[in-house]
């Protein structure tokens, strides 16, 4: 049995390439991502589902607590990089990527920080994961799953691995060590008017 990473749905300041203050909610198409990714997930009948407290990912997560029949818990080990005074900025404004600085900005968390959380917070998942006898759904942030691949998460050899990672994307991974990647950053549930917007800010 696997544990399935997912992404929050899109955000308005997802599509404007704004970094993002802690409390940006899902925009009507995030919604709709939700909605879709909750209905795919259900056919896998998930056991147990945990996410990050921000609301961007907690509204995914009820999505897909509703469409599943399970209560949401939360922590907030799952919480997006905390880039401080940089939230509410365009990207396109900072004459560097924030996104991949090695220092923490004003208020916020440095890379090595970071780092550290998102690998307290895979080893959380999978303490959950093995009192669990099916699948555990953990809803994060794009920053995070991407963190996961290589240092927590075994990838094949000469898999390349995505730049960013896709609003309501799931990352399947087996819950035993080592911790292979069985799929990454899947979006085959999104069509048409749900469909992933690539030029969207993955992080922030």
């Amino acid at each position: 049995m696997s544990l399935l990473f997912v992404r929050h749905g899109e955000t308005a300041l997802n599509a404007a390439r704004v970094m993002q203050p802690a409390d940006t909610p899902l925009s009507p198409r995030g919604l709709a991502q939700a909605q879709a990714v909750a209905q795919r997930l259900a056919r896998l009948r998930p056991v147990a589902l945990l996410s990050s407290d921000l609301p961007r990912a907690l509204q995914t997560a009820q999505a897909i607590g509703a469409a599943t029949g399970l209560p949401v818990q939360t922590t907030p080990l799952l919480h997006e990089r905390n880039f401080g005074a940089f939230r509410g900025r365009p990207h396109a404004s900072f004459d560097f990527d924030p996104i991949h600085m090695t220092d923490a900005p004003p208020d916020g968390e440095s890379m090595a920080e970071f780092l550290d959380r998102v690998a307290r917070a895979f080893a959380a998942s999978v303490r959950l994961r093995a009192t669990l006898a099916g699948p555990l759904v953990v809803v994060s942030h794009g920053l995070v799953i991407r963190a996961l691949l290589g240092p927590q998460v075994a990838v094949a050899p000469g898999t390349a691995l995505p730049a960013r990672i896709g609003n309501t994307s799931i990352t399947e991974v087996e819950a035993a060590p080592p911790h292979r990647a069985v799929r990454i950053d899947c979006m085959q549930h999104l069509q048409g008017a749900t469909a992933e917007d690539g030029q969207s800010l993955s992080g922030g």
